[in-house]
């Protein structure tokens, strides 16, 4: 598309199905590999990619024709049957029904880098429902705490 100019950051978080540690460690890396495969197959880009046994962020650049929500329908789809696949999870496994994103300017592209690199670390302090909650919060979005999780059936 000529005279085309985007520079858009955003920061994709989603969890496990109602939180359960599901990713194990042993598996993580190739589960984070698998992902950045399938958004450069969207003809996006990963800038970082990390998370722990229940949840995820990715670093994207989001580059123009494609909705963010087909995007994450895509990672997430096509990781679930990845995993299903590969035998990691011995229950049934599933992705939280919706997703976070937060941009970024290019300026602060470092520390989120560092952040997302650091999950580990990070949640070491902090639960992931906190952190999401933090998230949301630091980005003016308003939420219902409600129905922010799915909830156990």
């Amino acid at each position: 598309m000529s005279n085309t100019f985007s520079q858009v950051y955003v920061q994709i978080v989603f969890g496990v199905k109602f939180r359960r540690p599901l990713i194990h460690k042993s598996w993580r890396d190739e589960l984070h590999k698998y992902i950045c495969g399938v958004v450069t197959g969207n003809n996006q880009k990963v800038y970082a990619i990390g998370g722990i046994e229940d949840h995820i962020h990715i670093l994207v650049r989001l580059r123009p024709g494609i909705a963010i929500s087909d995007l994450v329908r895509d990672i997430k789809a096509c990781s679930t049957k990845w995993i299903i696949e590969k035998g990691f999870v011995k229950e049934k496994f599933s992705w939280q029904g919706g997703f976070g994103v937060f941009s970024y300017s290019h300026r602060h592209l470092g520390d989120v880098i560092r952040y997302i690199n650091n999950q580990e670390q990070h949640h070491q302090k902090k639960k992931f429902t906190d952190e999401y909650i933090e998230l949301l919060k630091e980005h003016k979005i308003e939420f219902d705490e409600r129905y922010v999780f799915d909830q156990e059936e």
